[in-house]
């Protein structure tokens, strides 16, 4: 971990600390204030500009991306992109990535993590979820809501909101803190499904969040199960 990231992420959990977020025996909310989802948002763009630029790259096309942060109850903490403008993003990935938040923070319990990458191959025609992507579906009045300008900044209308949907393209993951809590979902979208998911994970990983206490993936987290590998699930 570099010192940037070891910055940012004692950051997020002084921001946390100070919020006076974390309760005993209650459900943790990330962002309960507007100062909360401010500072959220700006670590977010900082992390999703370093991961989708990483040197060892994420396969995929190199395109720039959005990611969408959420609450354990579903709420938008926050939305960020990697480059210099909304535009510079396919426009539509910016409420793919809230899907993906959902998803995860969705489908995952205290104690077994589900990416979206893990819900996939059950989803599809015949399998065992089918239809699942219709079950919750996006409110559109909060997606599609305010200025293009704003989007992807702190004034993003879909900030401290609902936006629902269920998305099984790789790039959700839920985010456990290092106590191994629950506390919500990350969703990255603009690229491949594989590199979504690279690109989210390294993300989760620098901002302190992939304590995940166990998945269906050969490993036991939640990990993409590529074709041909033994898990409880498959990509």
């Amino acid at each position: 971990m570099n010192i940037k990231i070891k910055k940012t992420t004692l950051l997020l959990s002084s921001l946390l600390l100070s919020t006076g977020s974390v309760y005993a025996d209650a459900t943790v909310d990330i962002c309960p204030n507007k100062a909360s989802k401010i500072g959220i948002q700006t670590l977010l763009k900082s992390y999703i500009t370093d991961a989708q630029g990483h040197e060892d790259g994420n396969g995929g096309f190199g395109f720039n991306m959005w990611a969408t942060v959420v609450n354990r109850a579903g709420e938008v903490c926050a939305i960020a992109y990697s480059g210099d403008n909304p535009g510079d993003q396919w426009p539509g990935s910016r409420v793919i990535s809230a899907q993906k938040a959902n998803t995860a923070n969705a489908f995952s319990l205290p104690g077994f993590a589900l990416s979206s990458g893990n819900l996939h191959q059950a989803t599809q025609d015949g399998g065992s979820l089918f239809g699942l992507q219709e079950s919750n579906p996006v409110d559109t009045s909060v997606a599609y809501a305010g200025s293009f300008d704003d989007y992807g900044s702190a004034s993003d209308p879909m900030m401290g909101k609902k936006i629902g949907g269920i998305n099984v393209f790789g790039g959700g993951l839920a985010l456990y803190d290092a106590e191994g809590i629950l506390v919500g979902g990350l969703g990255v979208s603009g690229d491949s499904s594989c590199a979504d998911h690279n690109i989210a994970w390294r993300l989760r990983h620098a901002a302190g969040f992939d304590y995940v206490p166990a998945g269906p993936s050969p490993t036991g987290n939640d990990q993409i199960i590529y074709a041909g590998e033994t898990g409880e699930g498959a990509a």
